[in-house]
């Protein structure tokens, strides 16, 4: 074992890296980062869900980023209207890649950006009149839409605009579920608050309140997948080869029907617990209907994922779900076979949010990959909980990680390969470093599942072994 590898010498790191912080910053921030070590409880060990430190940079989204971006956006057949200034929608236009099926303009509508545009009149006056123009009009041109979703952005907390009452009114009026949510980005310390906020809208104006359905033996719902490069369709081919029939999509490729019914299944299977745990639980504790997190990454974690999975139904599904695995084993050992003498001892750095910096640390070790450092944007305790599980002693654990302490780690500890979003891809890209953009698989996937696995082998392949690292060097290195 090198120094680098030893638990010791991270520990060290930490302490190096905390150490240019004034007294009360670095007080603060130890409390966010450790090594693991002993199988410890992380969440004692991590401090997670508070504010940030101003003045540090965090790539941190708001609010309106949680119930747009992520929860809203994706359903597609709503309109959804973020109602203030053009920024914030403009930002969140289309950057997620939540495929959906359908066509454009008449039964989907994700590609679409609609917003209030607030202007300085709007502000003084109040956007409600507005809001309700608008609204008019998004019916008007597309009148296939089956609902409308109004997202608010901070002016519209601070000059009070009412956004409740003006949905009553519409829905009253258009004869269809306008839904009000009271997400604007000042709320709360991070997206986190976004999901919940959207989550509760879909719980009061939604949920319970569509056409009923009969709900057959096998019927599932896969909750909290926004089908990202089109990882909801590589789950859903699995749980169907076993029998299972996927009724209901939440987010990805949704559809209000969906979101309406989403109580009627047998087992909810929930893909990003963070997002949406709290649905999941409502529905159980309302409906009774049970759920259970599943990890489609890697063919390690989707063997135990479609046991557990088999275990809740009965002897039919469970022989079904041995001859899926059986049947893909074989593939997926040849792409081991491909990439792991590629790959085999490769160390991996990811900060992401939602599940990722668990999720995928499996799908690394079955290319023989090791993760030597993991944390989240917005995680909760019980995140770092289940984190524990996942990972090696001797992983450096960071939680809300700065753009200086994530850049000083990966100078001192000298990973492979840096796993994380938009706002760090060219600061590593340009030190020289292999990089994947792991919010939005860097413009490819899916990575879920056996159709996945083979693409996100081939991608972490291409992005480490790529000749261009020899060409380069960072120009203040030169």
């Amino acid at each position: 074992m090198s120094v680098l590898e030893t638990t010791d010498f991270r520990k060290q790191v930490v302490e190096e890296v905390l150490e240019l912080y004034p007294e009360k910053a670095k007080k603060n921030r130890r409390k966010h980062i450790t090594v693991k070590e002993n199988n410890e409880c992380s969440s004692c060990a991590v401090k997670s869900n508070a504010k940030t430190v101003p003045g540090l940079m965090t790539a941190r989204g708001c609010a309106y980023a949680g119930a747009k971006g992520v929860v809203w956006g994706p359903v597609k057949d709503v309109t959804h209207i973020s109602h203030g200034p053009v920024g914030c929608g403009f930002y969140s236009w289309a950057n997620r890649r939540n495929l959906a099926e359908g066509e454009i303009g008449v039964d989907n509508f994700v590609p679409f950006l609609f917003t209030t545009d607030f202007q300085e009149s709007d502000i003084i006056y109040g956007g409600d009149k507005k809001l309700e123009k608008v609204i008019e009009e998004v019916v008007e041109l597309f009148p296939n839409t089956k609902g409308v979703s109004v997202l608010s952005e901070c002016p519209v907390g601070l000059i009070g605009d009412d956004i409740e009452s003006v949905a009553r009114r519409m829905t009253e009026k258009l004869k269809l579920p306008v839904i009000p949510v009271r997400c604007e980005g000042f709320r709360g310390i991070s997206q986190s608050l976004g999901h919940h906020i959207a989550n509760d809208a879909i719980r009061d104006h939604l949920i319970g309140k569509g056409p009923k359905r009969d709900v057959g033996p096998y019927d599932v719902g896969i909750i909290g997948d926004y089908n990202i490069g089109g990882d909801a369709w590589a789950s859903k081919k699995i749980l169907e080869e076993m029998g299972l029939n996927v009724v209901n999509i939440w987010t990805g490729d949704s559809t209000v029907e969906m979101l309406q019914n989403g109580h009627l299944v047998k087992l909810n299977l929930i893909h990003c617990y963070r997002s949406m745990n709290y649905m999941a639980r409502h529905m159980e504790e309302t409906y009774g209907t049970p759920w259970l997190e599943f990890n489609f990454f890697g063919p390690t974690k989707i063997r135990e994922s479609v046991l557990k999975i088999a275990a809740m139904f009965d002897d039919v599904i469970m022989e079904k779900a041995h001859a899926v695995l059986e049947k893909y084993e074989a593939e997926m050992q040849k792409v081991i076979e491909i990439y792991r003498p590629r790959l085999e001892g490769k160390k991996v750095m990811l900060y992401v949010g939602g599940l990722r910096p668990r999720h995928v640390v499996g799908a690394y070790e079955d290319l023989g990959m090791e993760v030597i450092g993991t944390g989240y944007e917005f995680a909760h305790g019980e995140d770092y909980d289940k984190t524990m599980a996942n990972i090696k002693d001797g992983t450096l654990i960071y939680d809300d990680v700065t753009a200086y302490e994530l850049e000083e780690f990966v100078n001192k500890l000298k990973p492979d390969l840096v796993g994380s979003g938009i706002k760090e891809k060219y600061v590593f890209e340009k030190m020289g470093l292999p990089f994947r953009q792991m919010h939005s698989w860097d413009y490819s996937g899916p990575y879920h599942g056996y159709q996945g696995f083979p693409i996100f082998a081939r991608d972490m392949d291409m992005a480490i072994n790529s000749p261009t690292w020899k060409s380069i060097k960072a120009p203040w290195a030169k």
